[in-house]
């Protein structure tokens, strides 16, 4: 069985042309402190902290499968992995973020999640 250990982070999408004002209603409406946001996406977009876990907002491009989803920090990414693919889950490599190995894969009814382990 995989381990979970905390929900990591969700993720929402806005037009790029409201990005600002999705900041401006997170941080000043809502209250939630911005966090730093490693510049290795290729797509703008801010981190806030929420209650131990972080809110990401971005913009939705043209990719093969939607950036939108909840991430779940497990205690063994490998094994997590080895589970998945033996039960004939497709499983996606996500791009490199320092400290965090991670992937990403859809459930049966096109839900997106990610697995990640802290490094």
């Amino acid at each position: 069985m995989i381990e979970f250990k905390r929900i990591d982070h969700f993720h929402v999408c806005v037009p790029l042309e409201r990005l600002e004002e999705a900041r401006q209603f997170y941080a000043e409406v809502i209250g939630l402190k911005e966090k730093f946001r490693p510049d290795v996406f290729g797509a703008p977009g801010h981190w806030f902290d929420i209650a131990g876990a972080e809110l990401h907002i971005g913009v939705e491009p043209a990719l093969p499968h939607s950036i939108r989803h909840t991430a779940l920090e497990v205690a063994d990414l490998k094994a997590a992995k080895k589970q998945l693919e033996s039960n004939g889950v497709e499983l996606y490599q996500e791009s490199v973020i320092p400290g965090r190995d991670r992937f990403s894969f859809n459930d049966p009814f096109g839900n997106r999640m990610e697995m990640l382990q802290y490094i």
